[in-house]
């Protein structure tokens, strides 16, 4: 609960910010990345998840870190195999935030 509270904040900062990707837009090759900057409800999903993996990747251990970087890998590919499939790329960032904070509550002890 603490990590949505804390995060939300996060993306209202960045929403008021305007919405932008957690990637550089003008760099962006493939058309899941395309599709991810024009599309505002991507972009902030986006934005969600990679605030998500960062801040959870700093706070797990080396082993699930590892974990994390190689989970992260394979969705990656399969949210580049949705193309320009503004549902699919949802559908799989959605499924990977959920990942995220599965992670989340499974740290032991507090961590905020």
């Amino acid at each position: 609960m603490k990590l949505n509270i804390i995060l939300s904040t996060l993306l209202l900062t960045v929403s008021c910010a305007g919405s932008a990707a957690s990637f550089d837009c003008h760099r962006a090759t493939g058309t899941d990345e395309k599709t991810i900057c024009t599309d505002r409800q991507l972009s902030e999903l986006d934005t969600e998840m990679a605030i998500k993996y960062h801040w959870l990747k700093g706070l797990a251990g080396m082993g699930v870190a590892g974990e994390m970087e190689d989970t992260q890998r394979v969705w990656l590919k399969k949210r580049q195999s949705c193309g320009s499939d503004s549902t699919c790329l949802r559908t799989r960032y959605r499924q990977r935030i959920q990942a995220l904070d599965k992670i989340y509550d499974s740290i032991p002890g507090p961590v905020i």
